[in-house]
Order: structure tokens, then C-alpha cells, then sequence
């Protein structure tokens, strides 16, 4: 009620342990406040903040266009409500390394547990789109650096993104990732590849977490828990998924308006009332509100004082 009663150092050390498991920790990708409480309330383990889903929410495409500020603040309304981690996508770092430092104790302040810096030029693209470029490995072990030491709380969680596979091959991705792990990064994240021999090789290689991207519609198949988990892949992200869900509805209750002039037949597709209602926890709100409103307002007479 009101927000969760974790702290975002308690979400850091549970997020840290986790990882020293060996158990696949599968993260879906929030849209918005709401939708993180579904993700928790489903038993999932984590909730991932898209940058694409945040530009698509502005209206914008996956770009580079949105800015640090508009990331925070919906990692902030996100990691407000869960009790659960809550992993960012931090695009480039948003400039230059004193930008990324920023960046991370930005997000450290919105209570997220960790995020991820990627090695793409900026402006980036999404990671799944032709014609994308890196920088190079030094200039990215800057951001690394820069990322990891301006951090407060230790348990926050850097991960380095590297989308180098696409753009240089496999063994590259790999060298790129060993230099990211030297530079301070607790966690990579190989971007788009193409198979599952490739994630194999991968974890192979890299001594620390590794992150699996099973977003649609891109290069990287869409592999199930039990496959990730024989791979050693130690997070999962679904990062649009939900969005595409819900936009997938919101267009087809369009037309359905539009053809049908009443929303009648998609009732029985919707959220029903009670159920948004207890997913918000309607019935503390309205506890609190006695405990404190539990007295009676005197009327007030001439010459009465207070």
C-alpha cells in the first residue's frame, strides 16, 4: 500500500544473492507502475525497465532520443511499488563517463537495483536493427569504469551490454565482454545472439552473470526457461512483451468500438473491476483512511475557538 516496504538496499542484496544461485531469474519488462504489480503478484522475480518501452510510451521510436531524467523518473514510479529488483536500461550511459556516473547515481536515488551500459555509439538504435556501430573497447571500459565507481551502495548491480556480436562476430562480442568483466561490470548482457550454440560459447567464456534478451520479432530465438537455464543464462529479460500485449488489445478494442459501436464483446477480454481494484489494494487504502479519519468534526458555534 502506498508503495513497497523494501528498501532499495534490501532489493540490492536479495538481487546480488539471487545471482549466486545458479537459478534463472526471469525479469518482464514494466510499462508502467501497474504492470509491475501484475509482474509481481504472478511470482515472477523481477521487473526490467525497457528503454524502448519508454521511448514508445513518449510516442518516440528506440533511438536514442529519450533522455536520463525521463528513464529515472519511470524507473522511480516502477521500483516505487514492487518489492521485487528492478533492472534499467540505461542505453549508452547518456554521454560521455561523468554523464554515466551521473546516470547510475540517478538510478540508484529512483531505488533501482541495477542497470545496464551498452557499447553502442550515441545515439544508440534497438538492439535488434541493422546498421548499428560500436565504439571502441577502451572508450566503453570508460563507461564501465565510471559506472562501477560512482555507485554508493555496492550492491547495486553494473551489467555492460555488448552488441558487438552483429557487428563484429561472436569471438569479438566475447573479447569485448572479458575486457568489460576487467573494467567492473558484475553482470553481461551479449545483445542479439543468434543461437544457442552462441550462448553456450558465451557463458563458456565469461566468468561473471550472464543476461538473455527473449525480446519478439528480433535475431536472438525465442528460448524457453528450461532451455536458458541448461545454457547457465543467469537472468532473463522480456523486456516488450507486456506493451505488445497490451497494445495488441488496445487496438483490437479500437476497431471493435469503431466496427461495432459499443465495447460490449470485449467485456469478457477486459480486467474486470474488482480485480483492478485488488491488485491496487483498494481494501488498505480504505483501512488506513478510518485509522487515521476516525474522529468526528464538532459543529462550530459563534465565538468557538480552534
Amino acid at each position: 500500500m502506498l508503495g513497497t516496504t523494501a528498501s532499495p538496499g534490501e532489493r540490492r542484496a536479495a538481487f546480488r544473492a539471487a545471482l549466486g544461485t545458479g537459478r534463472l531469474l526471469r525479469f518482464p519488462g514494466a510499462f508502467n507502475a501497474l504492470s509491475a504489480l501484475a509482474i509481481e503478484d504472478a511470482g515472477l522475480d523481477g521487473v526490467y525497465v525497457s528503454g524502448a518501452v519508454v521511448a514508445a510510451g513518449l510516442g518516440l521510436p528506440d533511438i536514442g532520443l529519450t533522455t536520463a531524467s525521463e528513464v529515472a523518473a519511470r524507473s522511480r514510479e516502477v521500483a516505487r511499488v514492487t518489492s521485487l529488483p528492478v533492472l534499467v536500461d540505461a542505453d549508452t550511459g547518456f554521454g560521455e563517463p561523468m554523464n554515466v556516473a551521473r546516470t547510475i547515481q540517478e538510478l540508484e536515488d529512483a531505488g533501482a537495483s541495477g542497470c545496464h551500459v551498452e557499447d553502442q555509439v550515441m545515439p544508440k538504435r534497438c538492439g535488434h536493427l541493422d546498421g548499428k556501430t560500436v565504439v571502441p573497447v577502451e572508450e566503453m571500459s570508460r563507461r564501465i569504469r565510471a559506472a562501477a565507481g560512482a555507485r554508493r551502495d555496492s550492491g547495486f548491480v553494473v551489467c555492460a551490454r555488448t552488441d558487438a556480436r552483429a557487428v563484429e562476430g561472436l569471438p569479438a562480442a566475447i573479447d569485448r565482454a572479458k575486457a568489460y568483466v576487467d573494467a567492473g561490470a558484475d553482470m553481461i548482457f551479449p545483445e542479439a545472439l543468434a543461437s544457442e550454440e552462441e550462448f553456450d560459447e558465451f557463458r563458456r567464456a565469461i566468468g561473471v552473470p550472464i543476461l538473455a534478451n527473449m525480446t519478439e520479432f528480433g535475431k536472438t530465438p525465442l528460448l524457453s526457461v528450461a532451455t536458458l537455464e541448461s545454457l547457465g543464462v543467469d537472468v532473463v529479460i522480456y523486456p516488450v512483451t507486456l506493451l505488445r500485449l497490451a497494445m495488441g488489445a488496445v487496438e483490437a478494442g479500437l476497431r471493435q468500438i469503431r466496427d461495432a459501436g459499443s465495447q460490449e464483446g470485449l467485456v469478457p477480454s477486459m480486467q474486470t473491476r474488482a480485480r483492478l481494484y485488488e491488485l491496487l489494494d483498494y481494501p488498505a487504502y480504505g483501512a488506513l483512511d478510518e485509522s487515521i479519519f476516525n474522529f468526528a468534526v464538532p459543529s462550530t458555534g459563534v465565538g468557538s475557538a480552534g
